[in-house]
């Protein structure tokens, strides 16, 4: 299997469950984890910080994306992220059905984007479906926030510290609490 055609394949949103894609996700998992320790294990500067991201994620990322390490993801090749993106520490990426950053993205410290979900029937727990995440410009996301499978943010919203995001979040609206529901409007 290409990288390629498992990104084709994950936008099915059909289970995770042959051997061919078990065995590609593993082999994967290693490069990803090869990379991540390497970030994670010293101090690099910003040029460097990139550099290794740029490797992790297979393409050259902007160089006004800022990362503060540590950086975890358990696959890596699914993350896109535009211009102007910051990233704090312990941010946790699980990135096999996509994780897109808008432009101006700003990330809290120990964020989680989980793309993947299990069968919810025991006959079915043991399979994972992936779904993309997907956040519009300038959304602010707080520390300890986590974003679930099949999620859009529109631009310019905000996700309180600590909220689960389960659904949708239109533009310039502010969302809080577990799960996370609309605060208030943000003024255009």
């Amino acid at each position: 299997m290409t990288l390629q055609e498992f990104k084709e394949y994950v936008k099915t949103g059909r289970a995770l469950s042959s051997e061919d894609i078990h065995r590609f996700m593993d082999e994967m998992s290693d490069a990803a984890r090869r990379v991540t320790f390497r970030l994670n294990a010293a101090y690099h500067g910003p040029d460097e910080v990139r550099a290794l991201l740029s490797e992790l994620f297979g393409y050259e990322v902007p160089r006004s994306l800022r990362v503060l390490p540590p950086f975890y993801t358990d696959f890596g090749r699914n993350i896109t992220v535009g211009e102007h993106v910051f990233i704090n520490a312990c941010c946790h990426f699980q990135d096999h059905g996509g994780v897109t950053l808008g432009d101006g993205c700003q990330i809290g410290h120990n964020v989680v984007f989980a793309t993947l979900n299990h069968g919810l029937l025991p006959d079915d727990r043991q399979h994972t479906y992936p779904a993309p995440i997907v956040l519009g410009k300038n959304v602010w996301v707080g520390s300890n926030a986590t974003i679930l499978p099949d999620v859009t943010i529109g631009d310019n919203a905000v996700v309180a510290a600590g909220a689960v995001v389960t659904k949708d979040v239109a533009a310039n609206t502010v969302v809080g609490g577990v799960p996370a529901k609309p605060i208030k409007e943000i003024p255009a």
